[in-house]
């Protein structure tokens, strides 16, 4: 989002599909070549003691946003700016270990409601029994049947 805002404050002669995407905040405007941003980033990750890229972080962005249910595809293609959604929809599939979580929780819910006990019947009917007291019938179906 932060760099879509930049680029849309750089002049026009600096946008656009060819263009470079780091610029200087300063003026004149001058191109971040690769091996500052690269700089940039080894001094980040010195101090944080990571090992991020740039493209690591918009990855990452991109599958957040693309599996946040507030956001829609078209959303996420446009900050990105890919020009078909086919490529941002590659975002949307599942990790493995977010499937094989889910899955898990899946499981333990049906572990849980199976070691629910059943409920008690009612006091006034016996144990194993199927049917249902006529008083309960008669109110229903408003009795004298």
């Amino acid at each position: 989002m932060w760099l879509r805002l930049h680029q849309a404050e750089l002049l026009e002669e600096h946008t656009g599909p060819r263009a470079l995407v780091w610029w200087t905040r300063r003026r004149p405007l001058r191109p971040l070549n690769y091996f500052a941003v690269r700089a940039v980033f080894r001094r980040a990750n010195q101090l944080g003691g990571t090992n991020w890229t740039l493209h690591d972080l918009r990855h990452t962005a991109a599958i957040r946003m693309a599996n946040d249910p507030g956001m829609s595809l078209s959303d996420v293609q446009a900050i990105l700016g890919h020009a078909r959604i086919t490529s941002t929809q590659v975002y949307l599939s599942p990790r493995a270990e977010d499937v094989f979580a889910h899955a898990q929780a899946h499981f333990q819910r049906l572990r849980d409601r199976a070691e629910d006990p059943a409920p008690p019947p009612p006091a006034h009917l016996p144990a194993n029994t199927l049917s249902y007291d006529p008083a309960d019938i008669d109110e229903l179906f408003g009795g004298g049947r």
